[in-house]
């Protein structure tokens, strides 16, 4: 109690902190129990054994490998081309100074603050007229334009307070714009970049509306709409369900994980200046 009066602040984040992962523990202790363990003792009982059926029968039900490879195509994707997209379109609002930027910076806030469900049937529309419907090249390119909005918006915003004195230098050294956007403003902006990709990529994971409307064959979905698909499809037993949700979610977690030295450098380096 004394700890908790003389640091609030740090027992705030240990509480916060608790609260994130429970969930997640017990998911992973309901993964790994058998459906009869799981009747007799409940869902915030310790698993007796590692019962791995559950995720077994999971993965080859739904052919997840297929599904996982999808997500890890289109997330992967999105992330890369929106970056791209997102740092060009900022060096031209950022740096470029093109006229009537404060309206095209609204147009970008307003783009991000669309629905999605609003969305759905023009793209719909305009997929099937292409001859791009059910194709993952068709939601590849729909994130990319959503997730490149913010992007623009927020890079443009770091790209307007860059030092004008490191361009001038740059182009009175002979560079190119092309050189100067990837040799000096790339590399500076380099933490920025990378927080953008990793939440590019976790927020297109975790995307289910537009995949489950633009993926219908099997053989396309992404892993989100395979478990809710599923879910509305056939009964599964309490295990089986937390297995899924385990297997969905620890490709987003080893991601962040793998990448959250990027992340936590670009807020930082965010904060500073």
């Amino acid at each position: 109690m004394t700890a908790v009066r003389k640091y609030p602040v740090l027992a705030a984040l240990v509480l916060g902190a608790a609260f994130m992962v429970l969930p997640f523990v017990v998911v992973l202790m309901n993964a790994v129990k058998s459906p009869e363990e799981y009747s007799s003792d409940g869902p915030l009982s310790m698993p007796d054994g590692v019962y791995l059926d559950g995720l077994t029968d999971f993965w080859e039900r739904v052919d997840f490998g297929q599904k996982l490879w999808n997500s890890v195509l289109i997330s992967g994707s999105v992330a890369l081309l929106a970056v791209v997209l997102s740092v060009l379109s900022a060096y031209a609002i950022g740096i470029g100074r093109i006229r009537g930027r404060p309206y095209v910076l609204a147009f970008f806030v307003l783009a991000n603050m669309l629905p999605q469900e609003s969305l759905v049937y023009p793209i719909y529309y305009l997929s099937k007229e292409a001859g791009l419907y059910d194709t993952r090249l068709s939601v590849v390119i729909v994130f990319t334009v959503v997730q490149s909005a913010f992007g623009t918006y927020l890079l443009s915003s770091v790209l307007g307070g860059f030092p004008r004195e490191v361009i001038e230098a740059a182009r009175i050294d002979g560079a190119t714009k092309w050189q100067v956007l990837w040799r000096v403003v790339v590399p500076v902006s380099r933490p920025t970049i990378g927080v953008l990709m990793v939440l590019f990529f976790i927020w297109t994971w975790n995307e289910f509306l537009l995949p489950l409307v633009m993926l219908v064959s099997d053989d396309n979905q992404t892993v989100s709409v395979a478990l809710g698909v599923l879910q509305g499809q056939r009964d599964m037993d309490a295990t089986m369900t937390n297995a899924a949700a385990l297997l969905g979610v620890l490709p987003a977690i080893a991601f962040f994980l793998i990448f959250q030295r990027t992340l936590t450098r670009g807020i930082a380096v965010g904060a500073v200046k």
